[in-house]
């Protein structure tokens, strides 16, 4: 574990195994446990046991529904009253938008211009006031971190939260329930909230598990800032996997990964592509880029978890159309 860069530094603390058993039951009133799948085409690709977490199936296509739904749970009458605002590319938006329906609550979603307009779109469907703003995420974090007090709006940050990480950390639970003696968890890291439920989820039961971070080449900050141990931003995040589309690292996750996270690897978007289409051939699973990630980790670390039992988190499913096409166009 390296030194916190002083930009990192944070007071807020991180949830406790009992947080997130406490959000199961909040979660659980909502939602079903996503499915584990098996394949044996996997398992031939990757020399291991192969188990994959099927985030992409829950009912806003992505893991941060789970999230969502335990932190407008905790919300003060005061603050449901208000309303919320958070800033999203899509699938946390979607996330938060679904639990403020669910709990009669106002949210306001500040999402990039150009963004995916099936995931505004969606967000829209289920009652939530979006404004596109700014060129990337952090831009449209910005507008919406400036926006929220002056119209008294209860912020959501979407990595900040140890009410989001509990809740997505309950994916966790049900993983190590099914597969207890699981040796790796391969996740995608954006803002982070994932990983972080997989560190203190499946670690705080098995600490013998090892949880690997996967971010994109294009947008590889979290993995920089792990790796020297200094605070590591990039001016750009092209990659067109939005879901791991950040420019920065947040405090309270990188606290987290920084102490529990055993490793971050980097993928190129090629790699994603790949990866999306073998998970349509083998598990007929649809994923966006970021929930294509770890397998496109995986491929890259066949030695190391050969043998092994492996989990693969599919985060989410939300790919536009034409991307898709282009990626099933491109088979290189």
């Amino acid at each position: 574990m390296r030194p916190i860069p002083p930009e990192l530094i944070t007071e807020l603390q991180p949830p406790s195994l009992a947080d997130i058993y406490q959000a199961r039951q909040v979660v659980y009133k909502h939602l079903k446990p996503s499915p584990l799948l098996r394949s044996a085409a996997l398992d031939r690709l990757l020399g291991a046991e192969v188990v994959v977490k099927c985030e992409n199936l829950l009912p806003t296509g992505a893991f941060k529904v789970r999230g969502g739904l335990n932190l407008m749970s905790r919300l003060t009458p005061e603050e449901r009253q208000r309303g919320v605002i958070t800033a999203s590319t899509g699938n946390h938006g979607q996330s938060i938008a679904y639990a403020g329906r669910a709990f009669g609550v106002k949210v306001i979603i500040g999402a990039p211009l150009g963004n995916n307009p099936y995931k505004l779109q969606a967000m829209r469907d289920l009652g939530a006031e979006v404004v596109e703003t700014g060129h990337d995420f952090e831009e449209a974090r910005q507008w919406v971190a400036a926006e929220g007090p002056r119209r008294g709006y209860r912020y959501i940050h979407s990595g900040d939260e140890p009410l989001l990480i509990a809740g997505v950390a309950t994916a966790s639970l049900e993983i190590i329930e099914e597969v207890p003696d699981l040796d790796y968890i391969l996740v995608p890291v954006g803002g982070g909230s994932g990983a972080c439920g997989h560190c203190l989820g499946a670690k705080g039961i098995n600490p013998k598990i090892q949880v690997i971070g996967v971010q994109a080449e294009l947008a590889p900050s979290v993995h920089d800032t792990l790796k020297s141990g200094r605070y590591s931003t990039t001016p750009t995040c092209n990659t067109f996997a939005e879901g791991v589309a950040t420019r920065v690292p947040f405090a309270l996750p990188y606290r987290i990964m920084n102490e529990l996270l055993d490793d971050i690897v980097l993928v190129s978007e090629q790699e994603i592509k790949q990866a999306i289409r073998i998970y349509l051939e083998t598990i007929h699973q649809l994923a966006e880029g970021a929930g294509a990630t770890p397998l496109a980790a995986a491929l890259k670390m066949r030695d190391r978890l050969a043998g092994k039992k492996v989990a693969l988190v599919i985060s989410g499913g939300n790919i536009t159309l034409p991307t898709l096409q282009e990626v099933l166009a491109d088979p290189a």
